[in-house]
């Protein structure tokens, strides 16, 4: 199995777009890519614009490589519903838009899959459900909470095992926190995970500390309950400077188990960028007539 991050927030932009290659089949997770509109009081660097103009790009190439589709939730970030052909002669795995869903995920659902029209070779609706492909099968989970509770809605968690190893994706979690979100990491002990992290950069606003230690002691308990020998975390997390410092009770477990613990960059062997935790630093010296005026709400 290879696993190949394609854009995330240590990468520069907004997203968890993640693209895997088995022996019987190419899949592509959560095809989408975004920016925060307003961090720091300020809109997107132009950086940030050139970066998710890039991004878009790739993913784009990568979608025309793979099989299957899968998109865990209808946010901005996970998926592009204004560039619909990219599901054209796909199979697409897709989260129910009308079963544990909130009330603008059902709205965006109902609004992407009138763009689909009939370009894709199949839809799915995925929660809870297993698709195999000889060797390879794609299993969800049930629809678990956006978060510490159900107000952003639900998404579903990815599991994709070749018959030699396993992958999670967990996709917005925001941690994981809650109990129902780590047992499908632990039922499914795969060999290597890409969690969304908890969302600290929001701590004391919309996510507490409570959430975050919660989070910490489920990301311990994967590394020292299943088989996982890569833990990959990045989206949420990385929206943080501080993102390192916060990870060290974790980075000592893993060191301890010999479980490379990482950012999706770090991953796939580059350096972090982190580009909008770096926003005011980023604008230092811009020219304020080079500033975008305005930026669409993109979560």
């Amino acid at each position: 199995m290879r696993i190949t991050p394609l854009a995330s927030e240590s990468m520069g932009t907004r997203s968890m777009a993640t693209f895997i290659k088995t022996k019987d089949c190419k899949i592509l997770i959560d095809p989408g890519v975004a920016l925060c509109p307003i961090r720091y009081k300020l809109p997107p660097h132009p950086l940030e614009i050139e970066r998710m103009d890039t991004h878009w790009e790739k993913i784009k190439e990568y979608t025309k490589k793979a099989d299957v589709l899968i998109v865990t939730h209808y946010h901005y970030d996970h998926h592009d519903p204004d560039e619909p052909e990219i599901f054209k002669n796909k199979t697409l795995y897709t989260k129910h838009p009308m079963k544990d869903i909130n009330k603008s995920q059902k709205k965006r659902a109902r609004y992407f899959l009138e763009q689909l029209e009939e370009l894709p070779k199949k839809i799915e609706f995925s929660d809870e459900k297993e698709f195999s492909f000889k060797d390879t099968t794609i299993k969800f989970s049930k629809a678990v909470p956006h978060g510490t509770n159900t107000k952003l809605g639900y998404v579903t968690e990815v599991c994709i095992d070749d018959g030699k190893e396993g992958f999670i994706y967990t996709s917005d979690v925001e941690g994981p926190s809650l109990n129902e979100q780590v047992q499908f990491i632990l039922d499914e002990n795969p060999n290597t995970v890409f969690c969304d992290g908890p969302m600290t950069y929001m701590m004391g606003f919309r996510y507490s500390k409570k959430s975050f230690e919660a989070s910490i002691e489920n990301i311990i308990r994967v590394i020292k309950e299943t088989k996982v020998k890569k833990f990959a975390i990045d989206h949420h997390f990385l929206r943080d400077l501080k993102w390192d410092e916060r990870l060290k009770k974790a980075f000592k477990a893993a060191k301890k188990r010999k479980v490379k613990l990482t950012s999706f960059a770090e991953f796939a062997g580059k350096e972090n960028e982190i580009l909008e935790a770096r926003r005011k630093e980023l604008y230092i010296g811009t020219n304020r007539k080079q500033m975008p005026k305005t930026f669409d709400l993109v979560i």
